[in-house]
């Protein structure tokens, strides 16, 4: 049973060890000659306006979030909704229904909750000090 993981191991093992490898070797090879010019804003040869560095609002942040969330929730379904059958046909349907919607469940919790405190509200009214 265990020698079914052993393939699974070595490629985590290898992963694992690949990737500061590379990073290594990039390091080693690649010219490193910092000026001031090389590390200036650049805007596509236009004249620089503003610092380089824009603060973005949170809301930016919670909308990709929810999105990442929800479309995990999408990915982690597809699979399920193609062996549901099978499952249905074996007699562990009813369970599997069960956990499908406990899970959906607690997403729609997470989101009622963002809902009810108003973070999914575009336009926000400004804060008095």
């Amino acid at each position: 049973m265990y020698t079914d993981f052993v393939t699974i191991f070595i490629f985590l093992i290898v992963g694992l060890f690949m990737v500061p490898l590379m990073m290594g070797v990039g390091r080693l090879l690649r010219p490193n000659h910092p000026d001031e010019k090389k590390l200036s804003t650049y805007e596509c040869g236009e004249l620089t306006v503003g610092p380089s560095w824009v603060q973005f609002n949170l809301r930016f942040y919670l909308i990709g979030i929810l999105f990442l969330i929800f479309d995990v929730e999408v990915a982690v379904m597809f699979p399920i909704a193609v062996v549901f059958k099978k499952w249905v046909a074996a007699g562990t349907g009813i369970f599997i229904f069960l956990e499908i919607f406990i899970f959906i469940g607690i997403l729609l919790l997470g989101f009622i909750y963002a809902w009810m405190k108003g973070d999914l509200a575009w336009i926000k009214p400004a804060r008095k000090m």
